[in-house]
Parts: structure tokens; sequence; C-alpha cells
């Protein structure tokens, strides 16, 4: 097969990764039509596809010379964020993307240290303009990038002052019940996720370093939970109308309004746009595999995890709201 041209203002080019030592930017083809295919704009999806690069000066250049309004979905996980950002991509109303991997470069490079803060800003900046190129006339970009980027969401939405965003979370108890569910390995992601949150400084909820390692893996999940909620709380506080929070509970069971909700808090279209959106694929496929997936059968996962690990959840959901109310922190945004 013959190389595929690259073009850099082309938006399907997604800026995919970004190389510190040589200064340059990793694109992937990536055209619309197959994005359904992938959960997440990430190295296990994307990786394979036709490749090129570019000096970042290079590509920022381009990048300056159109843009496309930027929306943000900032979640805490197992929140049905996918779902929201699959919802919400539309031809004549918005490009979603879905944990794009340059942001989560970006926010390695902050952890380890390897620049300087106002370097990393720049980077940061830098890489939502490059994923803001637009898709179509008149289109937004809406991109939900991995809860990993939360400690930095606030400085994401003071560089783009343009920005609006969603603030999307489960309630407590239903993410525990995810977290126990999907077994052993998403125990560890909970573990993953709080050593990060540890790193970022964002964990002030009154524990001594020694007491990390006597908390049990829903006791774990449930700190990094809190945290995240706590960053949402100053998010709201600092950014009033820009950010709308959303209950992705709420958010399931009143579908229609709801997204009528987002798509106009996001500048997307009128309130009446929500029924519409609602009857789209997005919420009769799994939001991961792609297979048909219902309410229904959502609400029969969700009660074989409470079944299995009902006592378990609901003494750690105690325990974290004594936790959140220790450290001022409201379980209700």
């Amino acid at each position: 097969m013959a190389e595929l041209p690259f073009n850099p203002a082309d938006a399907q080019w997604i800026a995919h990764r970004y190389e510190r030592t040589r200064d340059e930017v990793h694109f992937r083809f990536v055209p619309r039509e197959i994005h359904g295919d992938f959960p997440f704009l990430t190295e296990e999806y994307v990786g394979a596809l036709p490749a090129a690069r570019l000096a970042r000066a290079e590509a920022v250049a381009l990048a300056r010379e159109t843009t496309a309004p930027l929306r943000l979905i900032f979640h805490s996980a197992f929140c049905a964020s996918t779902l929201l950002a699959r919802a919400l991509d539309r031809p004549g109303l918005a490009m979603g993307l879905s944990e794009p991997t340059i942001l989560n470069d970006i926010v390695g490079i902050r952890q380890r240290r390897e620049v300087e803060p106002k370097r990393v800003a720049q980077l940061l900046d830098e890489a939502m303009l490059l994923l803001a190129r637009p898709w179509g006339t008149g289109e937004a970009v809406v991109v939900k990038p991995s809860n990993i980027l939360n400690p930095v969401a606030a400085a994401m939405l003071a560089l783009r002052p343009d920005a609006r965003a969603i603030l999307l979370h489960a309630p407590l108890p239903v993410f525990l019940a995810s977290v126990a569910r999907k077994g052993m390995w998403c125990r560890l992601w909970a573990r993953e996720l709080l050593e990060r949150l540890l790193q970022d400084g964002v964990v002030d909820l009154g524990f001594e370093s020694h007491e990390w390692f006597r908390l049990t893996d829903l006791q774990v999940a449930a700190v990094g939970w809190v945290a995240q909620h706590r960053l949402f709380h100053e998010m709201k506080a600092r950014f009033g109308d820009r950010v709308l929070a959303v209950d992705s509970e709420a958010m399931l069971a009143h579908a229609p309004a709801m997204l009528g909700t987002i798509a106009n808090h996001l500048a997307l279209g009128e309130a009446s746009i929500g029924q519409s959106l609602a009857q789209g694929p997005a919420f009769s496929r799994h939001s991961k595999s792609g297979s048909d997936f219902s309410a229904a059968e959502r609400s029969v996962e969700r009660a074989a995890a409470m079944a299995a690990h009902g006592e378990e959840i609901e003494k750690v959901t105690i325990w974290a709201e004594a936790v959140a109310r220790n450290a001022g922190i409201a379980l209700a945004l």
C-alpha cells in the first residue's frame, strides 16, 4: 500500500504523542469513520495506524492558523465519560476525542519534573491547540482527557479562557461497585491512581504516609474519588458558570434532558437537541467494547456487583463520607 501523504493541517492526523528529547509531535491518521472502533486514542488502539512526525514548533505554528472551539469533559472514572464523548460526537456538531495520549505524555513530563512548570504550561497549551484543529465547518472539538489530567484541569481552563467544561462523576457507591466488579486489574489501577495523585500533591485528607498501607483496595479507590471530588469543587468555585457538574446516574436516567443541558452548556446547540443525542448509538452500545449494550444490562451488572461486594461497598462508603466530612469536602457537587 502506498504511503499515506501527511497533511498536518488535516485534523484526522491526530496529535498522538510528544517526544521531549527530540521536541517532536508524533501523529497518527485516524479518520472520523473509525473513531467509533476505539474507546480511547491510546497507543493500544491507534499506535499501529499510519504515522508521521513533525517538529513541535512547526506543528504548533500550523495549528494556530485555524482552530475550533474547545470543550472539555473532566471525569473521575467509571462515570460514563466515554459514552458522553461519543454521544456528543456528531458531524456538524462536534468531534469527540477520548483520552488522547499526548496529554498523558505532558502529565508524565510534569510528574517526573523534567522541565520547569512554565514549560509544562506551554506544552499543555500547545497540545490543546493541536487537538483543537477543526474537523468540520462550525464544529467544536470535545476532548475527554484521562482522569490523570485532573490535577492540571484547572490549569487547562486557565490557559483556554474560552473553553467550557463538564465535571462528570459517579456517586461514590456506584464508583466503588465498578472497581469491585472489574476485579484485580481495576483494584491495581485504583492504587496507581492514588500514587499519581499523591505525586501531584492533591491528597490532603489527614493521612500519614504509613497509613496508606493499611487501607483495603476499595478504601484506596474511595480516597482517589474524594481527592478528585475536591479538585472538582475547587474548579467550580474558581470558574463558576464555565463548568457544569454532572452526576452520571442522573445523566443515564434522564438522558434527553441531561444531554440537552450539557450541549447547551458547551454551546453546541439548544437544549432541544438532547432528544436527538439520546437516540444516537452511544446509548445502545458498550462504550469500551462497542457491542450492543442496554440500560437493563448495565443495571444487571451493577446489581451483581452489589450482591457480591455490597457489604464492603457500604462500609467503605460510610468510612469515606467521614473522611470527606473531616476534610470539609461535600459529596454533592
